[in-house]
């Protein structure tokens, strides 16, 4: 992957650190937005970094952008960046204007379609979006007869059910039916969908990989300091052992993550080769989601759940990532198919183009 503009990655890590406490990760679970955090990633530019200047925004690269995604991810950050970097990154596309504030995406489970008719009304809806009752917009893949299209929904004309993920962030469906959109404009690509989801899986890959480097860090720092039968528990063999199976994970879900940021960087979200690239780094950074956060919380014992501890702000959002735009069963099978459709031929070629 092409690197990231240094002072991008600084400056999301400084506002992570100076306004992104565990205390204040817990507030807004408990329904408290967190205003002053949103507002300094908005000043900067970084929730828009995909947004050309010409729109308003930064005009940063890709590479900048998954960076923010995975370093907001090793803060936690309890608001929608990510969502929001998706729904410029559509937005710029369509040559759609970008507003302010937060926004999020939809649909983001294949299968689900949103039809907009001839006077801009939307019909239909959409379930487990993200942040969906945070958002100020909605940028949304819609269907006009045969036409793809990205419609801007203003959020509050829309009817949202109030849930919440295992990470405790809002999440719920969408009633789209009878909304008139603000704006729209086709998208190009054969698919504008399936590039969304390839896109939302390509960035809840980056934040596995950042949060799963969070979590080594809590587990080596707390292994290091928690003394039992007179030295460190980081020096028994069991405990070594498991701290390295860890390390083993973050290091496979974070070259994956980036192989996958690279093929879209390289050649672009409808290639065959980012399908391939995004479906197998979903599949494994969801492996690794999984039993890295496992491996944590035995490292940590009873000491891993508890509310005041931050270990669980960030394994709750990998257990919620890992589903989101398509949990590992889904993208397991369209990795199968490209295997089969490739033929016995077709296998070593397709990997060696990564």
């Amino acid at each position: 992957m092409l690197r990231p503009d240094p002072l991008i990655v600084e400056t999301t890590a400084r506002v992570c650190a100076d306004l992104c406490s565990p205390e204040i990760v817990n507030a807004a679970e408990d329904g408290k937005w967190p205003a002053q955090l949103w507002d300094a990633l908005e000043s900067t530019g970084l929730s828009l970094a995909w947004v050309p200047e010409s729109s308003g925004g930064p005009g940063a690269s890709l590479a900048d952008g998954f960076a923010v995604a995975r370093s907001a991810a090793q803060g936690a950050l309890p608001v929608p960046v990510a969502e929001t970097l998706c729904a410029g990154w559509l937005l710029a596309q369509a040559g759609v204007p970008v507003p302010v504030g937060p926004m999020t995406v939809a649909p983001v489970r294949a299968g689900e379609r949103i039809r907009c008719d001839a006077d801009g009304v939307l019909h239909g809806h959409a379930s487990g979006v993200p942040f969906a009752a945070r958002a100020d917009h909605l940028a949304v893949i819609v269907e006009q007869g045969d036409v793809p299209m990205l419609a801007l929904v203003r959020a509050a004309e829309c009817r949202r059910a109030d849930g919440v993920s295992l990470a405790g962030e809002a999440q719920g469906a969408v009633d789209f039916e009878g909304v008139r959109c603000s704006e729209r404009a086709t998208i190009e690509g054969p698919d504008p969908l399936d590039a969304l989801l390839r896109m939302g899986a390509a960035i809840r890959c980056q934040q596995i990989a950042g949060a799963l480097e969070r979590i080594l860090a809590l587990s080596l720092e707390y292994a290091r300091g928690r003394v039992q039968f007179g030295r460190p528990i980081a020096r028994f063999q069991a405990i070594q052992h498991s701290l390295a199976s860890l390390a083993g994970e973050v290091a496979a879900a974070g070259a994956a993550a980036d192989a996958a940021a690279s093929a879209i960087i390289r050649h672009g979200i409808d290639d065959r080769r980012t399908l391939f690239a995004v479906a197998a780094a979903k599949v494994r950074a969801g492996e690794a989601a999984g039993a890295g956060a496992a491996i944590a919380h035995q490292v940590h014992g009873a000491m891993g759940f508890t509310r005041e501890y931050s270990l669980h702000q960030s394994t709750r959002r990998l257990w919620a990532w890992r589903d989101d735009f398509g949990a590992e069963s889904v993208w397991a099978m369209r990795l199968g198919k490209i295997a089969i459709d490739g033929g016995a031929g077709g296998l070593w070629p397709a990997l060696t183009a990564l």
